[in-house]
Formats: C-alpha cells, structure tokens, sequence
C-alpha cells in the first residue's frame, strides 16, 4: 500500500479517535458546538446514546489501525476496505440524518482514500 493511502488511513482513524473522545467525553460541551442545528437541551438527554456512538466510531479507528499493523498485503488491503466502507457508509448516513457536513468531513475522505488504496 502506498505512503499516501497511509496517512489517509491513519487520518481518518485519528478523527473516529477524536470522535470516539467528544461522543463519549464531551458530547455536553463539544457536542453543541458541532451539531449546532440541535438545541442545547439535547444533549444531556442523548449522552448515553452518544457514548455508544463514540464506541463504534472506536471501532472504526481501531480497525484502521489495524489494517496498518497486518503484514499481508492483501490482507492488509482488504481490512482496510472494509473498515473505510464502513465509514463511507456511516458518513453517508449521517449526512443524510444528523449534519450535510458529515459528508464532507467523514464520507468524502473515506471515498477518497478507497479509491488511492485501489489504485496503490
């Protein structure tokens, strides 16, 4: 896999890290700063289903890491596919259900890096 299909996966596992902190951490105080379309009454009252959110965007990140630690290269290939699809997926949902900026942030780099690991 190439340096530059690297660092895309390793930086879009660092923002599902950051994700994983501000759902599961300070879905109270980064929470209404990020989605500001919600009212800030929201938020107290969604913190437990924020929190696992935040895990599964853990996974994601975890998974992406991983993908970097496998010494197959198909293998490797392969894992991180996958684990960018879900993130694709999600972010695509995510646009279409919570924030339009979703889709810039979290779909449009995971489509992006799909496509330089298919072509590394």
């Amino acid at each position: 896999m190439s340096l530059l299909a690297t660092i895309l996966i390793l930086l879009i596992a660092a923002l599902h890290a950051y994700i994983l902190w501000f759902e599961m951490f300070a879905w109270e105080t980064r929470g209404p700063k990020i989605f500001r379309q919600f009212s800030a009454d929201m938020f107290p009252k969604t913190k437990v289903m924020a929190a696992n959110q935040g895990l599964y965007n853990g996974f994601l990140a975890a998974g992406l890491l991983w993908s970097r630690l496998i010494s197959d290269p198909i293998w490797a290939q392969n894992t991180a596919l996958f684990f960018l699809a879900c993130v694709l997926i999600a972010g695509v949902y995510g646009a279409a259900t919570a924030s339009k900026r979703i889709l810039y942030v979290q779909a449009l780099p995971a489509a992006i890096a799909i496509l330089v690991v298919l072509l590394s």
